[in-house]
């Protein structure tokens, strides 16, 4: 697949469920799977500054919402 170089592609959907703040340090499973109202997004979209281009870039939207710089990315696990 290759991909590389993706920054600014669109705001990646994520599988967490978005909390204000992090899980703690403490943690050994830091995926939210609890259903909330907020999903994570990641990553900053193509209409976005430079500063928000970056994968820890961290923000939310609604399940149900869609826009053109929302997406995901194709990915699998290394051979």
């Amino acid at each position: 697949w290759g991909q590389s170089d993706l920054a600014g592609n669109v705001w990646e959907w994520t599988l967490d469920w978005y909390l204000s703040a992090y899980a703690s340090a403490t943690s050994t499973n830091y995926a939210n799977v609890a259903a909330s109202s907020y999903r994570v997004i990641r990553g900053g979209g193509f209409n976005y500054g430079a500063s928000s281009l970056l994968a820890s870039i961290r923000n939310y939207s609604t399940p149900s919402f869609r826009n053109y710089f929302y997406g995901a990315r194709c990915s699998r696990s290394a051979p």
